[in-house]
């Protein structure tokens, strides 16, 4: 392990995808990091994973069965429980529109199908990072306001 998996905390990630190959080398690819790898197969599952393994960031295809990954982004950023959930498009469109798209539903980041693996772990790490400084401070602040 490098000095830059050590900074940061272990952290759960979900990974949504329709594809069981493309799952299994997210997942593989994730390997070096202290994360612990849930994973779901379509929008609607995804939704629940979310719900029940609270994650600490979504890895999160565009185009999936139920709901597409749009849908679910919007629905995650909509709700106050999972708002600051950091969420990482993952897809095989790379037109300007869609990117649009997934910045007007809350997208954090985009990576395009092939996934290169250096490119998510960096993103991943620095997401990860904002995600639990973020925690921290918003932890401070609340024992700040019960202290006065």
């Amino acid at each position: 392990m490098s000095a830059d998996e050590h900074d940061i905390p272990a952290s759960k990630v979900l990974i949504a995808d329709d594809n069981p190959q493309i799952l299994e080398l997210l997942e593989a690819y994730l390997e070096p990091l202290p994360v612990k790898v849930s994973v779901a197969a379509d929008g609607q599952a995804t939704l629940t994973a979310v719900e029940r393994e609270q994650p600490d960031l979504v890895l999160l295809d565009v185009m999936m069965p139920k709901r597409s990954g749009f849908e679910v982004c919007r629905l995650l950023k909509d709700d106050p429980r999972y708002r600051d959930i950091p969420i990482v498009m993952i897809t095989a469109l790379n037109e300007v529109g869609d990117m649009e798209r997934g910045r007007e539903c809350g997208a954090d980041d985009f990576i395009t199908k092939p996934v290169n693996k250096i490119q998510l772990l960096e993103r991943v790490r620095n997401l990860l990072r904002l995600r639990h400084l973020k925690s921290s401070l918003d932890g401070h602040a609340s024992e700040d306001e019960q202290q006065q």
